[in-house]
């Protein structure tokens, strides 16, 4: 469904008088078959948003290809976007029109008829648990409820592809569980294959078959959960002895079972253990017999923070507080590549904000 290789965003960057290029994409190869339901996942400003506008359309790539739904992003762009649907951070809807209106008309843009618009509309609002809310103004829905209805209106024509870019960004946590089954649902409901672009760590490993790491523009890991939490070195156990005096002998233990060194702070050792459920029986056992006592024990599986940090060898939070400070200084459409991307939804017909609208291929539906 996507086949990308070295797709390329530069934009310039400005300290004081002095511009300079950046890459805020820089190399990507990327492939999503059919049916998954893939994590995009990285810091702010990492190049997810930029990477997301190039494969939507929005956004003509500096350098590289890329095909979406078969169809190439440059060449083919009316194509790319009757095949897909995007549902951007900024949502869709016009905060004082109704409801089923916006998606009348978003519907209507496509060619669908009215009253099959209608009927799928209705549909998909009572699918996302937004029965009774068609006449209602988005200003008037809560957080959750105007997420939900800028899915329903990128989903209206019925597309096989999907990009949510950042969905669940600002809603409390009840109302992103609540979208993560409709996220899910898309899959398992409607076969639909789904892009989502996420800084949540918790989010990506939820919903995900397969998670690409992006950071500063790179693509720096492909794989499964599991798969990419095996490449840590075990999981972290944690000790806590009670006596100061016994520390140096639980960290001589607890190195015996681990791989690589031991970290003491304070009374606590802490170190990764290949198959922590096998050696820490054995582990308390040793330290039993040595009359070390304990406070406490606790084991951490790997996290994808964790792989992040083995990775680029700083915290994916690090990171993104990092990225934070780095975009106020960069001029682009999307700061450094990961500010709002517009006002659209679906397949974006309507403008794009910022520099880049320029530079977006032709082919929005008349």
């Amino acid at each position: 469904m996507i086949h990308a290789r070295g797709l390329v965003q530069t934009f310039q960057t400005r300290q004081g008088r002095k511009k300079t290029e950046v890459r805020a994409v820089d190399g990507v190869d990327l492939d999503v078959a059919e049916g998954e339901v893939v994590g995009f996942l990285g810091p702010n400003g990492a190049g997810k948003t930029t990477t997301l506008r190039m494969l939507t359309t929005l956004l003509r790539p500096t350098a590289g290809t890329a095909t979406v739904a078969g169809y190439d992003v440059v060449k083919e762009s009316e194509q790319v976007r009757r095949s897909i649907g995007y549902v951007s951070q900024a949502g869709g809807a016009f905060s004082g029109a109704r409801a089923g209106d916006e998606v009348m008309d978003h519907g209507m843009l496509y060619g669908l008829k009215r009253q099959v618009v209608e009927e799928r509309g209705k549909r998909l609002f009572e699918q996302m648990n937004l029965d009774g809310l068609w006449t209602r103004m988005p200003k008037n829905m809560s957080g959750g409820q105007k997420r939900r209805l800028d899915i329903v209106m990128g989903l209206i024509h019925e597309p096989t592809l999907v990009f949510l870019d950042e969905p669940t960004t600002g809603l409390d946590p009840q109302a992103r569980a609540n979208l993560w089954e409709h996220i899910a649902d898309l899959r398992t409901r409607r076969g639909a294959t789904v892009f989502l672009t996420t800084h949540y760590l918790d989010e990506a490993d939820v919903l995900s078959d397969r998670i690409l790491i992006i950071d500063q523009g790179r693509i720096v890991a492909a794989d499964t959960s599991d798969n990419l939490k095996a490449q840590v070195s075990g999981d972290l156990v944690e000790i806590e002895v009670t006596d100061d005096h016994q520390v140096g002998d639980a960290a001589t233990r607890l190195a015996a079972v681990i791989q690589g060194d031991t970290e003491v702070e304070g009374r606590i050792v802490r170190g990764r253990v290949p198959r922590a459920g096998r050696a820490v029986p054995g582990l308390l056992r040793d330290l039993d017999r040595a009359g070390i006592t304990l406070e406490a024990i606790e084991v951490h599986r790997p996290t994808l923070d964790d792989v992040f940090l083995a990775l680029t060898g700083r915290s994916l939070r690090d990171a993104e507080a990092t990225a934070e400070g780095r975009s106020e200084q960069t001029e682009g459409p999307d700061g450094s590549g990961q500010g709002p991307v517009g006002t659209s939804t679906g397949t974006s017909t309507g403008p794009s904000t910022g520099p880049a609208e320029t530079d977006a291929p032709e082919g929005a539906l008349r």
